[in-house]
């Protein structure tokens, strides 16, 4: 006495090429929609490294033009400041927690499919 799956593959080998067909689709969405968000943050993870050494390579050289002129302009505190402001933002774009869920709607498919497989069997024991 086979499986009910074995049963079903062997008169309708389609329909199983169809559910991994399906399978292979959901994949692919989940997979797209979990590399957004890793995507977007390795960006703002990459924009706050340079932009925090673009800062401080400011910072030194406002330093050394002040020194230099001896005087104080606002422009050599305004320009290093605004990079340090993209990198703090970046960097908390980057750092912020994430509720991950990726894989959830395949997880559940493969879940359902489980059940359905063990009651299939559960009823042809029976």
């Amino acid at each position: 006495m086979l499986h009910p799956i074995f049963s079903t593959v062997l008169r309708h080998p389609e329909l199983i090429a169809e559910h991994a067909s399906n399978y292979a689709a959901l994949v692919r969405l989940e997979t797209a929609e979990a590399s957004k968000g890793l995507i977007a943050r390795l960006i703002a993870g990459v924009l706050a490294a340079v932009s925090a050494t673009l800062a401080l390579g400011l910072t030194g050289t406002a330093v050394m033009l002040g020194v230099l002129q001896g005087n104080f302009h606002w422009v050599l505190v305004a320009v290093p400041g605004i990079s340090a402001v993209i990198a703090l933002i970046a960097g908390y774009v980057a750092a912020r927690p994430v509720a991950f869920h990726g894989f959830d709607e395949l997880r559940s498919q493969v879940d359902a499919d489980v059940h359905a497989l063990r009651a299939a069997g559960e009823s042809r024991a029976s």
